[in-house]
């Protein structure tokens, strides 16, 4: 019976999510990021972001971010156009980017950032995503690179 249930409800949330995921839709996030992961000194990291997307084609998103982190003391403000590919019928996704920090120890970092998340629709249009983010760092790998776990709540209309 579990079995059913369990079978039955990943229908309804596949179908659910397939229609979000056409091209024409726009997509708005905000997230909270960090929680203190990364290669640096292992100190206490914490951000904020809000993403707005649009999808081009069916399952391929173009779209941007901008982002505020505290880590170690300092703050750092971030820019991104990103793209992602979320497929509809797992609800699975995977992106990629190229970021632009602005650190607040007087250091600008250029990063390549991919991720892996999770789309989990809790409505029509409202869904909660946590993703796997890592920023490698190109121009100082060492001070500038940091991975993480960030949730959010996306809307799709």
């Amino acid at each position: 019976m579990k079995k059913i249930i369990l079978m039955a409800f990943m229908a309804i949330v596949t179908l659910g999510a397939h229609a979000q995921f056409e091209k024409g839709t726009h997509y708005v996030n905000a997230s909270l990021s960090g929680f203190g992961i990364g290669f640096e000194k292992g100190e206490f990291s914490f951000g904020l972001s809000g993403e707005y997307g649009y999808f081009i084609k069916d399952n391929w998103m173009v779209g941007g971010l901008l982002g505020y982190t505290h880590s170690g003391g300092y703050n750092s403000l971030q820019i991104k156009p990103q793209f992602r590919y979320s497929f509809d019928s797992n609800g699975l996704n995977l992106g990629a980017g190229l970021q632009f920090e602005h650190a607040g120890t007087g250091r600008n970092y250029i990063q390549l950032c991919p991720q892996v998340g999770y789309t989990f629709f809790l409505g029509k249009s409202i869904s909660l995503e946590p993703a796997l983010y890592a920023d490698f760092a190109l121009n100082d790998f060492k001070n500038g690179t940091s991975a993480g776990l960030k949730i959010g709540i996306g809307l799709y209309k």
